[in-house]
């Protein structure tokens, strides 16, 4: 998670924005207690991280103030995508895109039918590119 905010956003945020945003970026152990957080690893290596939620909190960490425990509804709620990073030696190896699978099909077992994900500057180009990947297919 370090590794992917500090490397991952300086594209798009000077030092000091990339300090700011660790207040509202991290780990939220409400996915680890869920059962609801993969570690992907490659060669030995932790190469990303992510999960999903059936919580109303949108993003954030466990520090994050305005979160919400409240569970959500499959029936009309989306599931939230949450706290997926990519290690930057990791990067365009679907790393993001294999989490991201494994959210949606954990999801859909428990009856959601949409997801909902909120994505970083970096992250966005990602999740671009997954949307027009999957509109496609």
């Amino acid at each position: 998670m370090d590794a992917a905010i500090t490397e991952l956003q300086k594209p798009f945020l000077d030092q000091s924005q990339i300090a700011s945003s660790r207040a509202i970026m991290g780990l939220d152990t409400q996915l680890i207690d869920d059962d609801t957080y993969f570690i992907v690893e490659a060669g030995g290596e932790l190469a990303g991280c992510g999960g999903w939620s059936r919580r109303a909190t949108l993003y954030g960490s466990d520090l994050t103030p305005g979160r919400s425990a409240a569970l959500l509804d499959p029936g009309k709620d989306s599931a939230r995508t949450r706290a997926m990073y990519t290690h930057p030696r990791h990067v365009r190896k679907g790393v993001g895109r294999l989490i991201l699978s494994l959210c949606e099909q954990a999801a859909r077992a428990e009856g959601f039918t949409q997801m909902e994900l909120m994505a970083t500057l970096a992250g966005s180009r990602y999740t671009e590119a997954a949307a027009i990947s999957r509109s496609s297919a």
